[in-house]
């Protein structure tokens, strides 16, 4: 496995390289180091992306679901259950999901630094666990092109915690609210077709 101090894309690509056909979430937790939290939230979270098989969304969000909640509480290391360490990825199915997204995280890389660091700590840790464990809910919902924003904002805020950038931090930020109006506008939608359709049948 690689160096955990290695940057994100590299640890991407060792683990997309691994010779073995599948690798344990152990495994990967493992490679990702004391920094495995915000490298699993982007791991889950940018394949959302992709054009993916119908309820592969509700797949990749379960295990946000978990790990947000611990950074909002502000646990340091993840948590994760026994039976769920010991499962199984093919390594072809994770290069599959997270080769494409290597060339862009390296971009991104190169421009990227610890800095705003008053976004970050104690309080600012959790600010974005609490973001990311709501958008998770959104994320897991059949919403059609729905998971977008949320697979985006969660990525973002995620790779901002792996760097300390509070420059891609605030990025994360402007997106979590877009995702908001997103949502508001949607519902908004939904509750007047409603209205409307029980205009129609005489409700």
């Amino acid at each position: 496995m690689s160096d955990a101090r290695a940057p994100l894309s590299q640890l991407l690509s060792d683990l997309c390289a691994d010779p073995r056909e599948t690798i344990t979430l152990g495994e990967i937790v493992h490679a990702f180091g004391r920094r495995a939290l915000g490298a699993l939230l982007f791991v889950f979270s940018v394949p959302n992306l992709l054009p993916l098989p119908p309820g592969s969304s509700s797949v990749l969000g379960a295990p946000i679901m978990l790990l947000a909640p611990q950074v909002a509480i502000g646990v340091r290391g993840p948590w994760l259950p026994k039976g769920l360490r010991a499962r199984t990825i093919k390594t072809a199915n994770l290069a599959s999901m997270l080769g494409r997204f290597i060339g862009p995280l390296q971009r991104v890389e190169k421009w990227s630094k610890p800095r705003l660091h008053f976004l970050f700590g104690p309080v600012g840790d959790r600010v974005i666990g609490v973001i990311c464990t709501l958008l998770a809910f959104v994320l897991i919902l059949p919403i059609p092109l729905g998971n977008l924003m949320p697979a985006f904002t969660i990525g973002a805020l995620a790779l901002a915690l792996f760097q300390r950038d509070g420059v891609i931090a605030l990025v994360g930020y402007v997106s979590a609210a877009i995702s908001a109006g997103l949502l508001i506008l949607g519902f908004s939608a939904v509750v007047l077709a409603l209205e409307k359709l029980a205009d129609w049948i005489g409700f």
